[in-house]
């Protein structure tokens, strides 16, 4: 496959392909999509720097929602998950920068700038980075990267802008040292607290036992001690009757609320909830709808 001209989104068979397109494997990401409206839950285990070349993006998690429009940027802290959503300008392409901030890196980056947290960060987890001339030239100087992709681009080259884009951030927020240079693991949080505000989220088990603080086999032992169940048959109990409170009581569309509730698709949806409830979502829409006289 060719990389795409310079402002091309590129295509095979005639069609606009998805990515993102790795540069630096696992650390820089170009990400092209084609021009519609995508939504999708992410995971992120590292911390995450993302410029928005072209198009918007919207971030939702349970604690915030960020959104940053062309030439904005945004950090994500490391261990979260959330709902991703990219919309593409009208009659163009959605693009994106993404970079990697992968522990082991920004361990090397400490160690050589002789950097250490004072303080445990107190900020919110995802940041919007403030205009600044260095920053946005800096992404600028990424851009032909992105765009010419081959073997001339190294990982030590890679590596150098890494270095480059951390001590930028830390100029115009030093307080992020705090926040990137954090190496310690994630403390155990309330299971229970937690669960009930991320249950929708469709992500692996493990996924949920590390954002606790946990080992998968921790997990599932404080899990079946707080819950009464195990976590695959709680989320699944607990996203069907979140589903049937929204169609009875809130009069939502099923077509509306099963992706938003972890389900892949909506004949899925409607195979478990019929299961449970001994009526399809549609069945229950028709009975929950106003009687007339």
């Amino acid at each position: 496959m060719r990389k795409a001209p310079y402002g091309v989104a590129p295509t095979y068979n005639g069609k606009s392909m998805l990515s993102p397109e790795e540069i630096i494997p696992g650390v820089i990401f170009y990400a092209y999509h084609a021009a519609r409206r995508t939504e999708k839950v992410c995971f992120w285990k590292d911390h995450t720097l993302i410029l928005q070349v072209t198009g918007e993006m919207v971030l939702q998690t349970t604690t915030q929602k960020r959104s940053i429009a062309s030439g904005e940027i945004l950090l994500i802290s490391k261990n979260q998950v959330g709902t991703l959503i990219k919309i593409p300008p009208p009659g163009a392409d959605y693009e994106t920068i993404v970079l990697s901030l992968q522990e082991d890196l920004l361990c090397k980056i400490a160690l050589e700038g002789k950097l250490e947290t004072d303080q445990k960060y107190t900020g919110p987890p995802n940041v919007s980075i403030p205009y600044n001339e260095f920053i946005q030239g800096y992404f600028h100087s990424v851009i032909p990267y992105a765009r010419n992709a081959g073997s001339e681009i190294t990982d030590e080259l890679g590596i150098l802008k890494v270095k480059e884009c951390v001590k930028l951030l830390l100029l115009v927020l030093p307080e992020l040292r705090n926040l990137l240079f954090d190496f310690s693991e994630p403390h155990k949080i309330d299971l229970e607290k937690f669960m009930l505000n991320n249950f929708q989220f469709n992500i692996p088990i493990e996924k949920f036992a590390q954002l606790t603080g946990r080992s998968l086999a921790g997990f599932k032992r404080d899990f079946q001690k707080t819950f009464g169940l195990p976590p695959r048959q709680w989320l699944q109990a607990k996203r069907l009757d979140t589903a049937k409170y929204l169609i009875e009581i809130k009069q939502q569309k099923p077509s509306a609320i099963y992706l938003y509730l972890g389900f892949k698709s909506l004949s899925h949806f409607s195979y478990a909830f019929k299961e449970k409830f001994g009526m399809s979502p549609n069945e229950l829409v028709c009975l929950s709808l106003p009687q007339t006289s």
